[in-house]
């Protein structure tokens, strides 16, 4: 686990919370699976670019605002 995937974990699990989305739901809208989103919101995940897009997608921001610290 490398400090950028928790970084980038605990942006998504912020956005997602502040949108009133649950894991289920935001899996369900990125067509991702929750335990993946699970994964990346720990840490856990190294993920892709066009994951990254999906997830920005599903939560209405840019991949840019994802990825910004």
């Amino acid at each position: 686990m490398t400090n950028i995937q928790v970084k980038f974990g605990q942006k998504i699990r912020k956005i997602r919370t502040e949108k009133g989305f649950s894991q289920e739901v935001l899996a369900s809208k990125s067509g991702l699976h929750r335990t993946y989103i699970s994964d990346i919101e720990r840490g856990d995940r190294n993920v892709s670019l066009k994951n990254v897009e999906k997830i920005a997608k599903a939560l209405a921001v840019s991949a840019h605002d994802l990825l910004k610290d």
